[in-house]
């Protein structure tokens, strides 16, 4: 379909006015506004990165990263010496908590431990990624905030809704469960999307946030 086409070219164009992406082995196919990304990145934070410029393109509405990580020779890390940088970092940055741990098994690295907030899950698994050497970072991070009332949850996310300026909050129907937030209607942007989610995260006791959302132009 011509739509496709240009979608999957604005998203190539996109990646290429990025300085921060090397997409030279980067391929992008377009079906319906889902994008999706294959192809080889010298690093994970490239590899972030071109998912963020491919969701920055107008008409997309979502992106299946399926790039991978191919490290030069002279970054490839013992997994000990990666796992040693890891925690050092994590313990240097006064967001993540002392309760983060991690492991390294060929370059994979998982944080685990426990966190009272999402945010602090997040920066612990962007530290550990920024990490060179490090192919993926997979987040196990236990969140042990205690729970709140359900009903307390979802009004105070609703009011956090309508006073962000992005958000259209009469688009947005929000349910809690055990600590579970699940988020349904429609976004116009994926700016949109990721201010919703956020603050649904910020809520007390939260544990989880089920998107359901759709980006609709």
């Amino acid at each position: 379909m011509p739509w496709n086409d240009d979608v999957a070219s604005d998203v190539t164009d996109e990646l290429l006015w990025d300085p921060k992406v090397d997409s030279t082995a980067v391929a992008v196919a377009a079906d319906d506004g889902k994008i999706t990304l294959r192809g080889t990145v010298g690093s994970l934070r490239e590899k972030r990165e071109a998912k963020k410029a491919a969701e920055r393109v107008f008409g997309v509405v979502a992106v299946d990263n399926q790039l991978e990580v191919r490290l030069l020779n002279d970054e490839k890390r013992g997994d000990a010496e990666l796992r040693g940088d890891v925690l050092q970092a994590l313990m240097l940055n006064s967001v993540v908590p002392k309760t983060v741990d991690a492991k390294v098994d060929d370059g994979f690295v998982t944080v685990t431990g426990t966190a009272d907030w999402q945010y602090q899950r997040d920066e612990a698994e962007r530290v550990a990624g920024s990490i060179v050497g490090a192919v993926d970072v997979f987040d196990e991070i236990e969140l042990t905030y205690p729970e709140p009332d359900a009903g307390s949850v979802k009004e105070g996310i609703k009011s956090a809704f309508k006073r962000n300026a992005r958000l259209d909050a009469d688009d947005l129907s929000v349910k809690t469960s055990n600590g579970t937030v699940t988020i349904e209607g429609i976004v116009s942007s994926w700016a949109e999307h990721d201010e919703a989610i956020a603050a649904a995260w910020a809520a007390p006791g939260v544990t989880a946030v089920n998107d359901r959302m759709s980006v609709e132009y």
